[in-house]
């Protein structure tokens, strides 16, 4: 039913495993949208979870449908949490993205675990999911998926990046929201911290007591992708086998190679966001909190760097992914191909109802 106000739980996993965000939204419409964050929440990842998803692109199809059923149960059981602890009475729908475990859009192919509707079946809730296949087979990159969400919710900013594991920017050219992944981010910097035990460099502070190398920082950023036009997305398969492979080469500390890393990631997303002067960029997601990071963006860049507030840097996807499944519900478009490049706009995502 087309109401103007929605109350949904948006959830989100990604390509970081820094872990499951959860946002609890009201969303009306009257002419535009307006949105409000009520009740939000990270649930860190066991180590046990950190270590299967890490792996996903070594598991064979029946270990992965067998992980997928045990990652949907799992999700359902940390949304009933959500919904519990908070004294969530009533909501529209549980809105999720799932955790995405391949993504090869080139070879037709993108799958995310968590989203079988078994979801719906232990949350006794209408659940909207799995929205990046059908972009896939409309012929789309079935990402970035955020950017129908800064087109309609975030549109009084020039660009608008995030910082997760990817970096994505999203903006207008030519009058079309266009939207691209921009290059890899925590998904490496966390790689290489782990190796001193840590989860993520604190505000960046190991990087920035490192030294750049020259030399790999000009074989980053000269690596293929960067020469593509958009769209294109990435995924762990290609940091796996093109990002890792040549950074292990030159047997740098941990610290030089954060610090290599975190100037390679600055001068890309410079680059996306130096075409046009004198504008204003969001910039969300964890990578926010690496203030050294944010330092070197804002030195190489040549427009004013925003930072909103800490709901926004850290749920911003999980608004947007329940933003999606509004869109969904309402048979609305979702899916931008001017963004994805999939032969049309169009409403993507699966809608599984409860049935006592």
């Amino acid at each position: 039913m087309i109401k103007n106000e929605y109350k949904v739980i948006g959830v989100m996993s990604g390509t970081s495993l820094d872990g499951i965000d959860l946002a609890l939204v009201t969303f009306n419409y009257n002419t535009n949208w307006t949105f409000k964050i009520d009740k939000a929440e990270t649930i860190a990842y066991p180590e046990k979870w950190i270590t299967a998803l890490k792996s996903l692109v070594d598991y064979t199809k029946i270990e992965l449908q067998d992980l997928d059923r045990d990652y949907t149960l799992y999700l359902a059981e940390i949304i009933q949490h959500f919904i519990t602890k908070n004294d969530i009475k009533t909501i529209d729908a549980v809105c999720s993205h799932g955790h995405t475990a391949l993504h090869r859009p080139d070879e037709g192919l993108t799958y995310q675990i968590g989203n079988l509707d078994i979801l719906a079946t232990q949350l006794q809730q209408t659940v909207v999911c799995d929205f990046r296949v059908q972009d896939v087979a409309f012929g789309g990159q079935g990402a970035p998926l955020v950017p129908i969400g800064d087109e309609l919710l975030f549109n009084n900013y020039d660009y608008c990046v995030n910082l997760g594991g990817f970096a994505n920017v999203s903006t207008i050219i030519n009058s079309k929201r266009i939207a691209f992944d921009i290059c890899p981010v925590n998904i490496v910097l966390n790689a290489y911290v782990s190796k001193l035990g840590l989860a993520y460099d604190d505000e960046g502070a190991l990087a920035s007591k490192g030294t750049i190398n020259k030399e790999l920082l000009n074989v980053l950023n000269t690596l293929q992708f960067y020469k593509e036009t958009y769209p294109k997305s990435l995924g762990l398969e290609w940091v796996k086998y093109e990002v890792f492979p040549l950074i292990n080469e030159y047997n740098l500390s941990v610290e030089d190679t954060l610090r290599t890393v975190v100037e390679h990631i600055a001068i890309q997303i410079s680059k996306v966001i130096n075409i046009t002067t004198n504008n204003s960029v969001l910039i969300t997601g964890g990578g926010v909190f690496n203030t050294f990071l944010i330092h070197r963006i804002k030195t190489l860049s040549n427009n004013t760097i925003v930072i909103p507030s800490k709901d926004i840097i850290e749920y911003k996807e999980a608004l947007i992914f329940a933003f999606l499944g509004v869109l969904k519900l309402r048979n609305e478009t979702n899916c931008l191909s001017s963004v994805t490049g999939a032969n049309k706009d169009h409403s993507s995502g699966k809608i599984f109802g409860f049935k006592p």
